[in-house]
């Protein structure tokens, strides 16, 4: 359902909230190291991140990106929409795109459901909450 990137995406604001107590700042490497990703995409999905203020970073020798205390509190969702767009959630399970109610795709009574439970999920889940079991050991970002 989500894309490779976005799924990245929700990694790295976990990873930045959970460093958010120390106030460190990290480069794209170092976020990508933490989370197992490409170097590449982590720097095409932070600029998007902070372009939608999702993340801040800042310039310089001690540069790097960062969340704030107002960033940590967001819906998850504000993450998806940032990447994926806001009709991931309204998308066919098959990728037909006349998918509906009165033309459903072979999926689409089964698909539904679980897409907006997917939804609702995003929508309720805070970055705070996502990071603070990271860091009391009950989740990992890395297999």
């Amino acid at each position: 359902m989500l894309s490779l990137t976005c799924r990245a995406a929700i990694k790295a604001v976990i990873f930045l909230g959970s460093k958010f107590d120390s106030g460190e700042k990290f480069s794209i490497k170092e976020i990508a190291d933490a989370i197992d990703e490409n170097e590449h995409t982590v720097g095409k999905l932070l600029q998007k991140l902070v372009k939608e203020s999702v993340v801040n970073s800042s310039k310089g020798p001690t540069g790097g990106f960062y969340i704030t205390a107002e960033q940590s509190q967001q819906k998850v969702i504000r993450i998806v929409e940032a990447i994926d767009g806001k009709d991931i959630f309204k998308q066919c399970g098959l990728g037909l795109s006349k998918c509906s109610e009165t033309r459903p795709c072979p999926f689409h009574n089964d698909y539904k459901p679980i897409r907006d439970l997917f939804e609702t999920m995003y929508n309720n889940k805070l970055v705070y909450e996502l990071y603070t079991n990271v860091n009391a050991g009950g989740a990992f970002l890395k297999g």
